[in-house]
């Protein structure tokens, strides 16, 4: 199994809340770590609060954070001005994420610079094309394997987006897996309905075993296909379907028309969702009375709570 490339490794030694205060975001500059370097270790006597706080996950696929439309006059200006970092991660800061995972993730210098803002970890997971992911937490971060295929290594027409699975240990000292995804956009559903079994097999021993386990990310499919039944089946709990109200629609972030991006659970953790929603607000969005407005992404971010004291 591959090992992702290098990331940095961000501690957590301020509230997000003080983020939001400081102006220009500054973060934690200049606390860039080698793979080598040691996460900040879950703390098993947390104070109770913090480890029965609500877990907040947010998927999405981030356009590679050169915002949408990339041909807007504002949009040019924002990213020339080495802007769209900051824009990020105050928007998603005002969510007060734990786990968040990128679909389209820019290069890993943007990446580094968002997840310093959120104060967070973070582990990037190669591509097979062009389309590398990311998966950031507040939490430390372990164990994350690139494509982890049953038996070898990933045929080269699967996976060309991304898929890496880690786990994240919460602050109780519970292990959580998550895995990290975006599946392929081809209108014809015979690529992602060969990606999904072979997803399927490196996730049924953790899935057989009741483990608490979520799969973010863009799967490039809507609820009514063929392609989410076969999560549904093996086990994996649609959150929106289970706590959400209207469509969930997630893409474009103008006038969405579909939901293809997912926050599924499995394990007990499934048993514990509260919220589960598309961001369809704030810059998220465009402003359909401002013709310059534009959104940080074609996609809406999908939003999911967990009460861990359930």
């Amino acid at each position: 199994m591959n090992v992702p490339e290098c990331s940095s490794l961000v501690s957590s030694a301020t509230s997000r809340r003080r983020f939001l205060r400081r102006a220009g975001g500054a973060g934690l500059a200049g606390l860039g770590a080698t793979c080598l370097a040691p996460f900040v270790r879950a703390d098993p006597f947390a104070r109770e609060e913090e480890r029965t706080r609500p877990l907040r996950v947010i998927a999405y696929n981030v356009y590679e954070c050169t915002g949408w439309p990339k041909d807007r006059a504002m949009v040019k200006k924002a990213t020339a001005a080495g802007q769209m970092p900051d824009r990020f991660a105050r928007e998603l800061a005002l969510y007060e994420p734990d786990v968040i995972n990128f679909s389209e993730s820019p290069d890993e210098k943007v990446v580094q610079q968002i997840a310093e803002r959120l104060e967070m970890h973070h582990v990037r997971f190669p591509s097979g094309g062009n389309w590398p992911g990311t998966l950031l937490s507040r939490f430390e971060i372990v164990d994350p394997q690139n494509a982890p295929v049953v038996g070898g290594e990933r045929p080269a027409d699967l996976f060309t987006r991304h898929w890496g699975r880690a786990t994240v240990k919460l602050p109780g000292g519970e292990s959580l897996i998550v895995h990290s995804a975006h599946l392929h956009p081809a209108p014809e559903p015979d690529v992602r309905l060969r990606e999904i079994p072979a997803m399927l097999a490196s996730m049924r021993e953790d899935l057989n075993a009741g483990r608490s386990m979520l799969l973010i990310g863009d799967l490039n499919h809507t609820p009514d296909v063929a392609e989410h039944r076969l999560w549904t089946d093996a086990g994996w709990v649609d959150t929106f379907v289970k706590v959400g109200a209207g469509e969930g629609l997630t893409i474009k972030a103008d006038e969405p028309t579909r939901r293809i991006d997912y926050v599924m659970a499995a394990g007990p953790i499934a048993g514990q969702i509260v919220e589960s929603r598309p961001l369809f607000e704030g810059a998220f969005r465009t402003n359909p009375a401002d013709p310059q407005s534009f959104a940080l992404s074609d996609h809406l971010p999908q939003l999911a709570v967990f009460d861990l004291a359930k």
